[in-house]
């Protein structure tokens, strides 16, 4: 028996809807300005003619599920909010076409990419690595995973609400790079496993919450998600 000189991170899962069941979280991928709105927001328009998706990874240890307080983060005095749709990988693959990214699909959620905006402006400026500007614990808050395997969801409302006001309202339908497209991208660059969630990008309307702002948000025909903005540690 293998003995540890302490006791090692307990396995991140999250809730599976209607189901007893956990599901064990492998790797957090994030795709970067999915969305055209937000990428002209942030500075940097796209053009997919000429481009391809880009992708940022958090720590399991990140992961918060929905319904949450957590505390407002060090060294910053600019956390912001980003909804996002979810895809729960339930099959391992390697280099797969669109036309069977499906088949890896286990289900979705609703997510927040919750960021250090200052920290990963001054670090994207800079070029240097996005780390302390998204990688920040309890930032990656995500809803029960809901079973739907196989399916591709190309369409949908998204949008979401601080203390009640709308700040985001899109459609899935205008990711520039569709779920398919995704799957069949970042397959190129990983072994996709069991257990891996890929968060899709946000729509515009990004900005910052301060300590005691509930937020809400939904993607339709798939999760609602809640998170409240407790004191500084």
């Amino acid at each position: 028996m293998t003995v540890y000189v302490f006791n090692p991170p307990a396995v991140q899962a999250l809730a599976i809807k209607d189901n007893a069941d956990r599901f064990p979280i492998n790797r957090l991928f994030f795709v970067g300005r999915n969305y055209h709105a937000h990428a002209v927001e942030m500075g940097k328009p796209v053009d997919k003619s000429v481009e391809r998706p880009f992708y940022f990874t958090k720590a399991p240890q990140t992961l918060c599920a929905s319904g949450n307080t957590v505390a407002y983060p060090p060294e910053t005095a600019n956390f912001h909010f980003e909804m996002e749709m979810v895809v729960a990988i339930g099959k391992p693959g390697f280099r797969v076409s669109q036309e069977h990214a499906h088949e890896l699909i286990y289900g979705y959620a609703a997510g927040l990419d919750m960021t250090r905006r200052d920290l990963q402006l001054v670090a994207r400026d800079k070029g240097r690595p996005w780390d302390l500007g998204k990688d920040v614990e309890h930032s990656s808050v995500c809803s029960d995973i809901v079973p739907m395997s196989e399916q591709i969801i190309d369409s949908g409302a998204i949008a979401l609400e601080v203390n009640g006001v709308t700040k985001q309202s899109s459609d899935v339908n205008k990711l520039i790079w569709n779920v398919r497209e995704i799957i069949a991208d970042l397959s190129l660059f990983y072994h996709l496993q069991p257990g891996d969630l890929i968060y899709t990008g946000t729509p515009e309307g990004v900005g910052p919450v301060v300590t005691g702002d509930k937020i809400t948000g939904r993607v339709e025909g798939v999760a609602e998600i809640a998170l409240t903005i407790g004191a500084p540690d």
